[in-house]
Formats: C-alpha cells, structure tokens, sequence
C-alpha cells in the first residue's frame, strides 16, 4: 500500500523508533567519549607522570567539536569539562562533602564550554587548530581572574611537569605550555582530514619544547646556599588539624631541634636559612609569649633565620591574617609577609550569608584579611620569594614576589585539611612549573606533606612521604637571572588570549556573510548539530 503524499504545509511523520533508538545510543556513546576525553586530561596530572595523555584528550575535544555550532560545542565542552574537573578537585570535599566539590567542578566545566563554544565555531576555518588552542589560552585566563577571584587550579600547564613541554615555561610561562599542549591535541584531531597539514601541528609544540630544554638556566649566578624544609606533621587529619594547635607548634620545633641535633653530629649541614610551613603556628607568637619563646628556642638551637607560617592577629582590627614571620637568632621576629591571594571558602567565604542557606559548614570559612606587599624576605645569603600555598597558582602573585629581587622561592602550605588526597601532589607540580618559568630553585614546606626541594630545572632533589615528620637539606643554586617569561610577565598570555578571541571575531564574521542566501539559491551549511545541549 502505497503512503499518500504530504500535502504542503502537513507536519513530516515522525523519526522511526529504531532510528530514535540509534540516535540516543549514538548520543550516549558520545557522551561518554566526551567525558572520557576530559578525563584523559586528569589521567595526564601528578601523582601520575603520563603527562602525554592531555594531548589525546584534547585530540577527543578536537575530534568532538569540528563542524559544531556554538550551543552544541558548549554543551560538549561542559561534558568534556566534568570528565576532566570532577575527579581533578576530588580533594575539595575531602572533609566537607559535595557542597564544595561538584558545585565548583561544574562551575569551571560551564566556563570551559563558554570557549568550547567559540572552538566549535572556528574548528572548519583555515588555521582552525590554531585558532583553537589560542581560544584555550583565553579561556585559561578566564578561570584565573573569574570567580572568586580566579580558580586557576586546573591549568594544563600544571599536569606538565615530567614532560616534553615545560622548558616552554621558561619562554612564555604556564600558557605557553597549555596552548602547546592544546595545539598537539587539536592537530592529532586533525589527522584523519588531511595529514601533511596536520603532522606538523602534532609535532612542531613538543619539538620545540625539547629544543628549548638548552634554555632552562640552573647555574648559580649569586652563589649556593644550603637549605631546609620542616615537615613537623599535624595531630591528624582533616579540618580539625589544628585543635591542637600548640601540637603542631610543638611539632616543628621538635623537629627543628632534631635537625639542629643532627647538624652538631656532623649528620646534616647547616642551613644557611629554613622555611616552616604554612600555619606551623596557629598560635599568634606577638600575642603569645609561650609560643614566641618555642619559636626562639628552635632558631637559637639551629643558628641560622627561620620563616615561620603563623595566624596573626592583626591590632588594628582585630581580625587574622595568614602571615609568614622571618625569626632570626638573637634578634626574633624582624620581618613579614602577609598572604595576598587568599582561599575562598577556606581563608574566605565569598556570599557567606548565601552559602549558609544551604550549609552551616561555611561558617567555619575564615575572615583572613589579604596582604597587599610582595616583598620576600633577605635570609642569610638568599633573598626569598615566599608564595604561600594557594598563590603558587597565581601566575602574577609568583611573578610579582619573583620580581622584587628573589633569587629563591619559598612555598610554605598546610595541606592537611585535604588527608591523602592527591591535592598535595598537584600543587607540588605548581611548584616545579614555576620553578622552570622564574629559574630559580623552590623550597616547598609542608605540615603533613609532600614536602620537597625542586632544582631551577624543575627536578626534584628530595621530597618527605604524608603525614610524617620530617627535614628536607640541600644545597641550592641562588639565581637573580630573569627568564624571558619573568620580563614578558603576563603579555604571552593577553598576546595569545587576544588573537585567539579576534580570530574568533573575525571567523564569525566570515561565516555569517558566507552563509547570506542568494536569490535562487540555498545556503548550504557545512557545520553539524547535535550533542548534550541539542541542535543550535
């Protein structure tokens, strides 16, 4: 029986169910290739070293995103987003659940799909890759300012650390190694479509990044000095670490004395300068005498000046400031530095009367004031950067300290409100990033760990398990030499974010005129629809 035609204007029947089935199972499968792509990307971060899995799941958002237009590119980026956020901040709700954790992975997988979005757009266009991972760039420097005042933690940069990429570090810092690594990605994606094009963009980014391992200077143009890191460990894990608080005190003094110990032995060599944790005394020294004479006790015994992580008071106003006290011998406190990049819902609590609607748990959020000054502090032979935990994502917080004259970085943190996960091993390769960018040696001191000592090339020399006291010493290089990416500052990245978004621009523009019917004409279009976020 023949079907009667359509009469004009008459609604076309319905898809066939096994095609509707088909079309579901084929978005499904896509779903999880997307997802599957951005968890590549977390695979490629420390504690692991298989950094060389990043460019693949770029190459499954590459792959994803050609043709698309603009709502269906957002809506794969989001996917490809939380395959790639959700396990990498795990650590956020180590101790206080969800509320922090998934709320704050979907926030950084929706500002991902705003440049998946204008990726898709630009995917077909001539230099299409290109284009692309310079939109990644913008899109990076998104996360870093906005909100909250940025959450960098995610950086592509930052899961590099053992690979062909970091010498780029050097030339034009973290987004010169996200942009490289996004363009190999980008290019594989590329591959089936047209290889002799391709090839060299999967080729030429690590290529070059080997070339500039040459470039990476280590020598110590102001001389050595010799080095050590407190790992005094905390009474336990968790939020609660420091309810005892004169513990953890008690802790690195303990452990300084014991260093101190080993010195007089001929076990260790002296330090010329020591760097304590981050809250190694959540007991304000200036306000408590008990506290101040523990400290003095310590840097007397080891003979040399001691930064110390302390919670301040501050007279003025009554409210606390994460501050790192310079303690030398003989004299006590004589200089400061106060925390400038602050943590939200740690140190902070950004919209605090609107959070609390859904937990009372912000409440335990702090009300730390920030520091305003960069300046480090002169130790001994060394003039110190000190970047403290959470700045060391910061690329202008790390570049401002650098810049005030530091020939060493400090990195004091208390990673024990996160236990076991892998944040600690995270941030260490933060560290070992901005090592190779600013060229010059840092000394990460942990409460709990990891603890570590990391050479101008990014290597690391020696480093402490979890959770167990110990004492990091080594021999350092003190280097005043500016890489290009410390002259360059923040202009690589603006450079690259700013063509990325007039590519884009002038991308858009070209494919509206293009697409404009023609009398007698259709207007063909070659993009594609379809993903999570439905047909544009």
């Amino acid at each position: 029986m023949v079907a009667p035609p359509v009469a004009p204007g008459q609604p076309v029947a319905d898809t066939p169910p096994a095609r509707r089935r088909r079309d579901v199972r084929g978005t499904v499968l896509r779903i999880v290739f997307a997802a599957a792509g951005g968890g590549l990307v977390h695979l490629s971060f420390p504690p692991r070293t298989a950094w060389w899995l990043a460019p693949l799941g770029f190459a499954v958002l590459g792959v994803l995103l050609h043709g698309r237009r603009a709502r269906a590119g957002f809506g794969w980026g989001v996917v490809w987003g939380l395959g790639f956020m959700v396990p990498l901040l795990r650590w956020t709700g180590e101790f206080v659940g969800l509320i922090a954790w998934l709320p704050l992975a979907l926030l950084c997988a929706v500002l991902i799909g705003v440049g998946t979005a204008l990726m898709a757009r630009v995917s077909t266009l001539p230099g299409g890759p290109v284009l692309m991972a310079l939109l990644w760039v913008a899109d990076e420097l998104l996360r870093g300012v906005f909100p909250f005042g940025g959450f960098p933690w995610g950086r592509i940069a930052f899961g590099q650390p053992e690979g062909w990429y970091l010498p780029l570090a050097s030339l034009g810092g973290a987004p010169l190694i996200g942009f490289a690594v996004a363009l190999t990605g980008f290019g594989l994606a590329r591959l089936g479509r047209g290889w002799r094009r391709a090839l060299p963009l999967v080729v030429l980014p690590p290529v070059l990044g080997l070339a500039a391992t040459p470039l990476v200077g280590t020598a110590p143009d102001r001389g050595t000095a010799v080095v050590a890191a407190i790992q005094g460990n905390v009474p336990r894990a968790g939020l609660d670490f420091n309810a005892q608080r004169r513990a953890v005190l008690d802790n690195h003094v303990r452990r300084t004395l014991e260093l101190a110990e080993d010195v007089e032995r001929g076990r260790a060599e002296r330090p010329d300068l020591v760097i304590w944790p981050e809250n190694s005394s959540d007991i304000d020294p200036f306000r408590n005498p008990d506290a101040a004479a523990r400290i003095d006790q310590a840097v007397a015994a080891i003979g040399a000046p001691v930064a110390i992580g302390a919670v301040v008071v501050d007279r003025s106003d009554g409210l606390p400031r994460n501050t790192v006290v310079l303690w030398e011998p003989g004299a006590g406190p004589t200089d400061t530095y106060t925390k400038r990049q602050l943590q939200p819902f740690g140190e902070t609590m950004p919209y605090r009367s609107f959070f609390r609607l859904f937990s009372a748990a912000v409440d335990r959020a702090g009300t730390f004031q920030p520091g305003t000054d960069p300046e480090g502090f002169a130790m001994g032979p060394a003039k110190v950067a000190v970047d403290t935990c959470y700045e060391v994502a910061f690329d202008g917080v790390v570049r401002d300290s650098v810049r005030a004259g530091a020939d060493i970085i400090a990195v004091p943190t208390n990673n024990a409100t996160f236990g076991y996960t892998e944040m600690t091993y995270q941030q260490l390769a933060m560290s070992r990033v901005r090592a190779v960018e600013h060229g010059k040696a840092v000394v990460v001191a942990a409460t709990s760990g990891v603890s570590a000592i990391v050479r101008p090339d990014g290597a690391v020399v020696d480093r402490t398990g979890l959770f167990t006291p110990d004492a990091l010493v080594a021999r350092l290089p003190l280097r005043g030499e500016a890489t290009l990416a410390t002259r360059l500052g923040a202009w690589p990245e603006r450079v690259m974010a700013a063509l990325g978004l007039l590519g884009a621009a002038l991308g858009l523009t070209m494919q509206r005129r293009g697409s404009r019917p023609t009398p007698g004409a259709g207007a063909g279009e070659e993009e594609t629809d379809g993903g999570p976020a439905g047909a544009a």
